[in-house]
């Protein structure tokens, strides 16, 4: 009796105990949502941070000690970006991100928003817009991630910088970004040094030594702090690796700065336009054009050989798209000296250049921007050192229609996401009109005729983040090619639709609501 009792009891237990199993699964089933990220570590990488972009030594945030999944950051942040990492020593693992790529971080309180995480492209970061002390939390059981704006930062403690020598480096100066050689400055005083001398348009800092970039230099309390014909914007300085704030020469010329390592402030003093030395005219065989605005891109080995008119004459007629372009002699070599805009960024568009001279120089690296894709012909004067440019058309006009079987959209804007091998495929509705309808969210796009390859021709727009919004597409025109990377960009969500007439090179957008 006593032993069917016994069994009894067991029968009971093994009943019970499948029954919890049961409801064990039954729980498992129902779970929804996003699950908790659970990690001992998280750290914040970025020029934002105090560590700056040293994926080795990322900013560790603290967990709470009553939430294990809740990590806070009290201290510094300076202007720039940032993103939050789990581990440490690799760009391949997957990053902490806001959903909408360059969310800014200001004085004004975020609260409880949405964050998201996953490895590779989209590298979306956050933006800081105004330097200070912040309380950073990021929530990993709820993804999401709150901000507190605590106060300016603390002034710099100011003691002499001892230092045998003081160089300048940067694409504002003779030497260029050359760390191995950048330009040195003359030694005034214990604590005082002098360049006299060119700047070109563009960046500059200071190091008190060659050959390593990380090394504290010496910059302008704020990024982008303006050097010009009126002086400099603001004559205080700082000592350290990040965030890599660079002072911005405004205007080209002959500039004396002094340095003051003692009292840790920079003087610019404006001494007149760079002199035009008697250039001796180039001489050369053959003159072509490199970058992704050209047919050949950036093929050092096969650039665009352009047509000898005269002696010193060379010219191109032909399809510029949205990007970079420079000239060179040679083939081949990346080393030579190149045919380069005064400043960089000089724009190309259907007025013209925005500046006729050019130098003939290795560094710094600047480039021709062209900003409005069209039919263009580039003049080349090697006798007296200018350029100039002619729009021809439209780049749009007189192109046969694509012949495509099927159409694809790519993106983080589009509902298939950035996956080449399932994009989001559209509607034929006549033989050159092809059609999607659905939802964008806000992001980035382009299209394609084939799936599984990224080194293929896209239909892209004619320049760089052209808009879709409510008003619909800022411009109609696109272009099919391999570069420039362009792409839409997506600036509401929203249900739409995208028309794409590949008869005349076209796209409508239309929100629907």
């Amino acid at each position: 009796m006593k032993i069917r009792h016994i069994f009894h009891a067991l029968a009971c237990m093994m009943l019970a105990l499948a029954l919890t199993g049961c409801e064990g699964e039954k729980d498992l089933n129902i779970i929804e949502g996003e699950l908790p990220i659970k990690t001992n570590s998280l750290y914040m990488v970025g020029d934002a941070t105090p560590n700056g972009w040293d994926i080795g030594n990322p900013t560790p945030l603290s967990a709470s000690t009553d939430d294990a999944l809740i990590f806070t950051w009290e201290g510094p942040l300076y202007k720039g970006e940032m993103k939050l990492c789990l581990t440490t020593g690799s760009w391949d693992a997957p990053f902490i991100r806001p959903i909408v790529n360059g969310t800014e971080i200001t004085k004004t309180a975020i609260s409880n928003t949405k964050f998201a995480m996953h490895a590779g492209d989209p590298d979306d970061k956050w933006r800081i817009a105004d330097a200070g002390k912040y309380k950073l939390t990021f929530d990993l059981r709820h993804w999401t991630m709150s901000t507190e704006y605590l106060g300016e930062l603390d002034a710099p403690v100011i003691e002499p910088i001892e230092a045998e020598t003081l160089f300048i480096v940067g694409d504002a100066t003779p030497n260029g970004w050359n760390i191995d050689a950048p330009t040195q400055l003359a030694k005034m005083s214990q604590y005082v040094f002098q360049y006299e001398g060119n700047l070109l348009a563009g960046e500059l800092k200071a190091c008190l030594s060659t050959g390593d970039w990380g090394v504290s230099f010496i910059r302008p309390t704020f990024g982008g702090c303006k050097i010009s014909k009126n002086g400099v914007e603001s004559a205080d300085f700082v000592f350290t690796t990040n965030p890599d704030d660079k002072w911005k020469v405004e205007d080209a010329g002959q500039y004396r700065l002094t340095f003051d390592l003692e009292h840790w402030t920079i003087r610019a003093e404006y001494l007149g336009e760079i002199p035009s030395s008697d250039k001796e005219p180039i001489e050369a065989e053959a003159v072509y054009i490199v970058g992704d605005a050209t047919p050949n891109g950036w093929s050092i080995d096969e650039p665009t050989l352009l047509t000898k008119v005269s002696k010193y004459v060379f010219r191109y007629e032909g399809t510029l798209v949205a990007g970079e372009l420079k000239a060179c002699l040679s083939t081949g070599d990346w080393g030579v000296p190149f045919i380069r805009p005064t400043f960089g960024g000089c724009k190309i568009s259907k007025n013209g250049v925005e500046n006729t001279d050019f130098v003939f120089t290795t560094n710094p690296d600047d480039k021709w921007q062209v900003v409005e894709a069209g039919e263009y012909r580039l003049t080349f004067d090697l006798e007296h050192w200018t350029i100039s440019a002619e729009a021809l058309g439209g780049g749009t006009t007189g192109k046969d229609p694509l012949e495509a079987n099927v159409v694809y959209i790519v993106g983080d804007a589009t509902p298939n996401g950035w996956s080449i091998d399932s994009p989001t495929q559209l509607t034929k509705e006549s033989q050159y009109v092809y059609v999607y309808e659905g939802t964008l969210t806000q992001g980035e796009l382009k299209a394609c005729l084939q799936t599984g390859s990224w080194d293929v021709p896209f239909i892209r727009p004619i320049f760089a983040n052209c808009r879709i919004d409510g008003n619909g597409v800022e411009n109609p025109d696109f272009v099919f090619t391999a570069n420039p990377d362009d792409k839409w960009k997506v600036e509401e969500a929203g249900d739409y639709r995208l028309t794409f007439d590949l008869e005349h090179w076209t796209l409508n957008a239309k929100k629907i609501k």
